[in-house]
């Protein structure tokens, strides 16, 4: 079953006119951790000394995560293929988390996407994994 969709831009648009930019690390953050979009910008820029609106690299996005206190929780390993989808009951529904899909992360909230875009390919975008706060 598909999951619910919210539009949301993690507050881009307080900051950038622009609407199509590669920016999901930095809105998935965002909307995660509540923080503001060019705090976590600025963050993400320390981290990579380069502009995080055109991707930001696996290994500096873990770094992140673990500084600001998230815990990594695979979905799938080498050989295994897609077990976990974007989709209703695959994923931790109450719960923020931060879903590591190909080439995307999005915020989920209580099983709601939050992004610019509905990037669940109708409940069959694999997830890789993803990210939770460690309490």
């Amino acid at each position: 079953m598909q999951l619910q969709f919210q539009f949301n831009d993690g507050g881009r648009h307080k900051y950038y006119k622009a609407t199509n930019v590669g920016d999901c690390v930095t809105r998935a953050i965002a909307i995660a951790t509540k923080m503001d979009y060019k705090e976590v910008y600025n963050l993400i820029k320390r981290y990579t000394k380069d502009s995080p609106r055109n991707g930001v690299r696996k290994t500096i996005i873990k770094r992140i995560m673990k500084d600001l206190g998230y815990e990594w929780i695979p979905t799938m390993a080498i050989g295994s293929g897609c077990t976990t989808h974007l989709a209703y009951g695959e994923i931790p529904m109450d719960k923020t988390i931060i879903c590591s899909c190909s080439g995307h992360l999005v915020a989920v909230i209580n099983g709601v996407v939050n992004d610019t875009y509905d990037c669940t390919r109708g409940a069959s975008r694999c997830v890789y994994g993803y990210w939770i706060i460690k309490y």
